[in-house]
């Protein structure tokens, strides 16, 4: 419900040529307990007016030389997005076809001239009353808009720090560093972005690439973590990890577990055909796979673990230049060369240890 008080304290405006009648008009309002009135006798002030005071409601001359009435409602319609413009016409004489006009042009009610006292009010009053419930309702919407928003940030960071964890998962159970993932996704992001991909695919490939090896997960630690080289028999159930990665990742529809179902499956594959699970060849091997595969290795290669030493740099990009067209897409090769000062500059602001720090120094 309005209150009266805020009817009384609500903002108006009064447009008319004639300074008489403004005065009359204000006269009656104040007598009535108005007390925010603006006035004007110069149509050409009244969207400024309108917008600078938030005004609530126009009492407005229709036949005024320079710029009519109707002019002016259809300056502030033109202005006025998904609002209730308040406007009641003031005319001395009300025709059908005036009265059509003004309610084509944004015109809510009529009065006329000469002004009926108690009239006048009770019609300001009903038309205020409308105009601030609109105010409230807009507010309150507003309001409503904001809560969804803010719930609707709250949950999409939720899903996005599960499917984090989901990632790290994996690489907790592989001896892997949760940096080892954090650089190859950025990686990955910004080949992403060097190989034309639009911002929302580069941004998908930033993190479902994190869960590229979950299938993991299923993979005997006796096998996964074994410190030997695995025989033909223990390598054939490691090779299983990407359809087990697949199958954790499939049966939905959303975009980013979509290409983290690619990722995990394919960035094993090889652009001369001779990768797995599928033996993929060339360009029928998914993007976000190509990318991940040099992303992977990369890092792999210039990170050190128990097992091995690190690369330097310039051998994991001379490795990358020799499997170009055989186990790597070479226009995604080439690319990468492109941004590997990019690539290199992240990757020293996230190395893993101080051995790691000493050797890219």
């Amino acid at each position: 419900m309005i209150s009266k008080q805020e009817i009384l304290n609500a903002n108006i405006l009064l447009v008319d040529d004639q300074l008489v009648n403004v005065k009359l008009l204000e006269k009656m309002l104040r007598q009535a307990g108005f007390v925010s009135i603006f006035s004007t006798t110069q149509p050409s002030e009244v969207k400024t007016l309108y917008f600078d005071n938030e005004i609530d409601l126009i009492l407005l001359d229709i036949r005024m030389p320079e710029m009519d009435g109707f002019e002016v409602m259809s300056q502030l319609q033109a202005e006025i997005e998904n609002d209730y413009l308040p406007v009641l016409v003031v005319t001395a004489e009300l025709t059908s076809q005036t009265r059509e006009r003004a309610l084509s042009s944004g015109a809510k009610d009529f009065i006329t001239k000469p002004f009926n006292q108690s009239e006048v009010l009770q019609r300001i009053h009903n038309m205020l009353e409308v105009r601030l419930l609109h105010k409230q309702i807009r507010l309150q919407n507003e309001t409503l808009e904001q809560q969804v928003r803010q719930r609707t940030q709250q949950l999409e960071q939720s899903r996005l720090e599960i499917i984090k964890r989901l990632g790290r998962a994996a690489e907790y159970k592989d001896n892997e560093t949760g940096n080892h993932i954090l650089r190859m996704s950025h990686f990955a992001h910004m080949l992403a972005k060097a190989a034309g991909l639009s911002a929302e695919q580069a941004d998908n490939i930033l993190l479902a690439a994190p869960m590229h090896d979950i299938g993991k997960i299923g993979i005997p630690d006796n096998i996964l973590l074994k410190p030997g080289r695995l025989n033909p028999d223990e390598w054939e159930i490691m090779k299983t990890h990407v359809n087990i990665g697949a199958d954790l990742l499939d049966g939905t529809d959303i975009p980013l577990l979509v290409m983290a179902r690619n990722i995990a499956l394919s960035h094993h594959e090889k652009w001369d055909g001779s990768g797995y699970p599928q033996g993929l060849k060339g360009e029928a091997i998914p993007i976000e796979g190509r990318i991940c595969a040099i992303c992977d290795v990369f890092d792999a290669l210039t990170s050190e673990r128990p097992y091995k030493k690190a690369w330097p740099v310039e051998e994991a990009v001379a490795f990358l230049r020799q499997q170009k067209s055989k186990h790597f897409d070479p226009r995604l090769v080439e690319l990468f060369e492109t941004i590997l000062d990019d690539i290199l500059a992240y990757r020293a602001d996230h190395l893993d240890n101080l051995s790691d720090q000493a050797r890219s120094a």
